[in-house]
Formats: C-alpha cells, structure tokens, sequence
C-alpha cells in the first residue's frame, strides 16, 4: 500500500487527541504553526485544553526517541515529523498571516518535494473549500463518522403491514411472539408497528421476542403520549433495564418534556435519589458575554428548557425551586462533570447533539449505579463550529449503541409544541 502524508490541522488535534496515532502506515505532518496555535489552548479548561496539554506532552516524549525535525517513526509504523512554515509557497493573493494559509503553503511545499500523495485532515469547512480552490486534496476527520452520506440514521422503531391478522392475534393472546415470525432484523430495545387491516400492535423487543410495552406506564410519568413516538420514549424512559436512552428529534417533539417527567416521577417513587441537569454551554448566534452571580445564576439562562417544562407542567416554579434548594435537581455544567460519579441519579443530557463523541463518552462514564441517562438533541439544529448532523457525538453514539441491551432509542417525529413550530421546523 502506497503511503500518504497527511497534515493535520490544529481543528482536528482539539477534537480528538488520539487523532496524531491514528494514520498507521503513513506520514503525519504537524505544522509548526499548528503547535502555536495549540499552545494558546492548554491552559483552557474541559475537553479542549485537555488535548492540548496532551498532544504537547507525547509530542515532548517523542523527543527522547528522535528528532521531530526529521521525524520519529511510531509504533504503528506511522512517521511523525513537525514541518515549519513555508511562506515562500503560500499563493500571491493569500495572507502570509493566516493561520490556515501557512498549512497551505506547506501543502504545496510537499506536493512539490513528495512522491507520495498529500492530504490536509481539517474540520474546518472554509479551510477545506480553500484547498479545493487551490487544487489541494483535503478531508474531514472521519474516524469517529459512523453514518455515511445518504444513508439512513437509525431511529429506534419498525413498521409492518401483514396481510393476516395471524401474528397479531397470537401476540394477544400469547402476550408475545418469536421476532423471527416477522422476518425482519430488530435490534435490542427496538420497537415495531405492526398492522393488518383494521388491527395493529405495538411491541418492543426483549431477547429475541416482540413483548408489550409496559402496563400502566402513563400513570407513572402522569402524561398522555400523543402519538406512537411519544408512546416509544415513554415506554423507554420509565424501564430500568435499560440505562442509557437517547431522543432525538425536532423542536417541540417532546423530548424535554417526557423526560423531565418521567424523571420527576423516578425521583417521587424512589427509584432514583436526584435529577442531574447538564448540557454543553454553546450559544445560539453571537455569545451575550460573562453572565454575573453565583454558579445557578450562571446557569439559568441555559437550563430556560427545563425551567419553561416546569412552568407550563405545574403552573410556577416553586416546586422546581423547592427541589434544587433541597438536592433534589442539580444542574451541573459539563465542562465540571470529569471525575465525578452519579449513582442513583437520573441525568438529563440536552441539546446532545453539541457535544462531540469524546464529550458524550465522558458523561456516561460518569454513570454509576442504579442510574438512568438520557441524551437529548435536534441533529438538525447544531450550533458548535466543526461537527454536524452526521459527526456530532449525538448520531454516534446512536449508531455505535443500537445494538447493544443496555441501550434504547427513539427519533420523534412529529412537533407538538404549536402548529406553527412545526411548520418552522420544516420548512424553514
């Protein structure tokens, strides 16, 4: 196989630190502006600095093997090799400044010197329609891609038409049915419509068979689902079989809403000791700036979800304030959760599909015993720079989890907030 050099992009190190080991059997260029650039991070707190300081340390550590000038030959046989700038190459009507316009310029610079096929690796949109401007070969990072382009996101259910009523009458009767009578593939938790003429049922499945969703489940969220969706995370959300639960789907869907009251009901049965709220802290548009007060005033205008589902569910928002002054409902930034431990505690993840994979992976590693996670997001409506509805950490774990038993999903489709929020989400 042909070995390629690939030059990655400062984007790319902050996104996933194990990004500079996983190019085996090719060269990885590490441009010596891509080191400025990432030591203005190390001092920042959460995912970020993290991988700065780490890319600066293995970096440090290759040192003792060789010369980075040169470049160190890894374990993977894969060669690192730091490139400094080449601003001779950068084309007359680019920057000689520009972060982005230095990579470039060495780009051309190797495209020049190598026999090999060079390729910059950026997350940064704009940078790879510049290189492709300039007939320059440039690629996101796809490691952590699961889904493809075209491609179908998986979303947690299956409908059938039968022409015989057969099945479904046994499934009544019986209670359950083999999922192989069907002859359809279902993953773990997943759920199935099925219909025949003027019947239908609704059944999940649970170690190879269709059984009923769980009796009663209404009346322990004290919500009446308005369509099958809402019916599917319902049922998801109050089963304790199942920890990790994500629920996707557009604006005023009910994914706040559902949750927020089945772990309402959680915490009043007992079953859990406290609702945990967090999300990442990304703005929507233009940042307001530095918010005054202690760590809750900080926090209000992000958690204006929750607090609004409180309002409209009880009137007021005494019992949400009796519940936070009592530990009953914490709102914990995520940027403060490494190294902590939930156990027995309902965590409420929003606005997920912000977060990438390694923030989510961080979060439920956090989950300890007799807890329940669930992840909330619109993959459609994505504010952080560098992921989208494919590559957010959202979609992945999705597609990495679907097939496991401790996992369950539901995309919700249809909006419930008001007419005109589901016109909006549609069509504008």
């Amino acid at each position: 196989m042909n070995r390629k050099t690939f030059i990655l992009d400062t984007s790319v190190l902050l996104y996933d630190k194990s990004s500079i080991h996983s190019f085996p059997n090719n060269d990885v260029i590490i441009p010596l502006v891509v080191l400025d650039e990432l030591d203005r991070f190390k001092e920042k707190p959460g995912l970020l600095g993290e991988n700065a300081r780490y890319i600066n340390r293995y970096l440090d550590n290759l040192r003792q093997i060789g010369n980075l000038n040169d470049g160190i030959k890894i374990e993977n046989d894969q060669l690192i090799k730091v490139e400094r700038d080449k601003s001779e190459k950068i084309p007359s009507d680019l920057s000689e400044r520009g972060g982005d316009n230095k990579i470039i310029g060495i780009a051309i610079f190797l495209k020049e010197k190598l026999e090999s096929e060079v390729v910059i690796v950026t997350k940064d949109i704009n940078f790879r329609v510049k290189c492709d401007a300039l007939h320059i070969n440039a690629e996101d990072y796809y490691k952590d891609r699961v889904v493809s382009e075209g491609c179908e996101i998986y979303t947690g259910y299956k409908s059938l038409t039968l022409d015989s009523p057969e099945i479904i009458n046994k499934f009544y009767s019986h209670g359950s049915i083999d999922k192989r009578d069907l002859g359809i593939n279902l993953f773990p938790n997943e759920y199935v419509i099925i219909k025949c003429q003027n019947q239908s049922m609704l059944g999940i499945e649970k170690e190879e068979l269709i059984v009923p969703l769980l009796p009663k489940v209404n009346d322990m969220i004290s919500v009446e689902p308005r369509n099958k969706e809402q019916k599917f995370a319902v049922d998801l959300l109050a089963r304790d079989d199942i920890p990790l639960v994500t629920l996707t789907g557009i604006a005023g869907s009910g994914k706040t809403f559902l949750t927020l009251l089945a772990g309402l009901a959680g915490v009043q049965n007992d079953r859990y000791d406290r609702i945990v709220l967090t999300r990442t802290l990304q703005p929507v548009g233009r940042s307001i700036g530095y918010l005054p007060g202690d760590i809750n005033d900080k926090l209000d205008p992000w958690i204006g979800a929750i607090t609004d589902n409180f309002r409209n569910h009880f009137k007021d928002m005494t019992y949400f304030e009796m519940m936070r002054s009592n530990g009953k409902i914490e709102v914990c930034p995520l940027a403060f959760i490494r190294g902590r431990t939930f156990n027995n505690t309902f965590l409420i993840v929003d606005e997920a599909q912000n977060s990438t994979i390694h923030e989510l992976k961080t979060i439920i590693t956090r989950v300890g015993e007799n807890s329940k996670i669930i992840l909330l997001g619109d993959i459609e409506q994505i504010d952080t720079p560098y992921i989208d509805s494919l590559s957010n950490g959202l979609t992945i774990v999705v597609e990495k989890m679907k097939s496991e038993k401790l996992f369950g999903h539901i995309t919700l489709m249809k909006g419930e907030r008001s007419k005109l929020a589901t016109l909006a989400s549609k069509l504008i």
